[in-house]
């Protein structure tokens, strides 16, 4: 099956085989994806007509109503969502979403809260550090750029909280620049359709960057339209586990398919245990702290997890991220 490091060269050779080999989509957009690395930014044309066609028609009749995908939603709110999602499935955020935006419209407002205030209603997203990133990159956004988003990836990468992903999804989603936005839906959606492989195997940045350039419409708007109708044709169609091909806008095209859907052989991600971690604790005694409104004592947290051990390395661990100060009187609370 495909290389295990990723996208990297060519697909394998049973796929080449296939009737995607020439002259089809799939084989359009791979010859463009195996050029990528290297090549002139006059690349992403010979994928264009191939795949992003259909993938756009499909997305003008399929997509999800989002909130943040509204056309006056802005760049705060993009990136707001953007942090959120990135480990929270869009259920979840979409209430938190809604009352974070309510409470903190722009980032000069988020910045002048307290950074508890901001743990706080980051609620039970998960993987509260996010909130206390944001709540910077607010303050930075006030120092730094009088309250507003940047529109440029150096910029934004430069930002607290801000890595390759978001300061293009950012880019592309806000301000409808050309750029490669690629999450875990996307790459599953390219290793499939364009490069005959089950799984794209671990993240490679650069190569990935590069592969889904190669498939991007000249056009900058229409670029910002393609990368999130690809991301949400991983999420809703080509799934992990159990793929709707027959929702497909390419799958008399598709690679993968060509190929006979050959499963992944490369290394797998093994799914995060959750029940009895260092993380469930830490989530127990921030949640007392969260639902307090005034600091709380040792032993209202000592009751959450009965390992003396286990639950003190957990609250150190809180007090080390930023997220619980310990006050002079011996009880805590969340930062001010």
């Amino acid at each position: 099956m495909g290389n295990a490091s990723g996208w990297s060269g060519q697909a394998p050779a049973d796929a080449r085989k296939g009737p995607a080999a020439a002259g089809t989509v799939a084989g359009a957009a791979r010859r463009a994806c195996e050029d990528a690395v290297g090549m002139p930014p006059s690349v992403p044309a010979r994928a264009e007509s191939a795949l992003a066609g259909p993938v756009l028609a499909w997305y003008d009749r399929e997509a999800r109503e989002l909130p943040w995908r509204e056309p006056g939603a802005g760049a705060w709110a993009v990136l707001v969502s953007e942090i959120m999602l990135q480990q929270t499935p869009v259920n979840r955020v979409l209430p938190a979403y809604a009352a974070w935006l309510a409470r903190w419209p722009t980032p000069a407002a988020l910045a002048a809260a307290a950074p508890g205030d901001a743990v706080r209603m980051w609620g039970r997203l998960g993987y509260p550090r996010r909130a206390l990133r944001l709540h910077e990159c607010a303050r930075q956004l006030v120092a730094r750029h009088d309250g507003i988003v940047p529109d440029d990836v150096d910029a934004l990468l430069a930002l607290p909280g801000i890595g390759a992903y978001t300061a293009r999804a950012v880019a592309a989603f806000a301000y409808r620049q050309r750029h490669p936005v690629v999450d875990t839906n996307v790459r599953r959606v390219v290793a499939r359709a364009v490069l005959g492989r089950g799984d794209p195997g671990p993240p490679a940045t650069t190569r990935d960057l590069a592969a889904v350039e190669a498939l991007l419409p000249a056009d900058a708007e229409r670029s910002a339209r393609f990368g999130v109708a690809l991301m949400e044709l991983g999420a809703l169609v080509c799934v992990a586990r159990t793929p709707r091909c027959g929702s497909c806008p390419v799958a008399a095209d598709c690679a993968w398919l060509a190929a006979g859907s050959p499963a992944y052989e490369g290394p797998t991600v093994r799914p995060q245990r959750f029940v009895g971690t260092d993380r469930q604790v830490r989530g127990l005694l921030l949640g007392v702290l969260r639902d307090a409104r005034h600091p709380v004592g040792k032993a209202a947290l000592d009751v959450v997890w009965t390992d003396d051990v286990q639950r003190e390395r957990s609250l150190d661990s809180l007090v080390a991220d930023g997220l619980v100060d310990p006050l002079p009187d011996g009880t805590y609370a969340l930062p001010s």
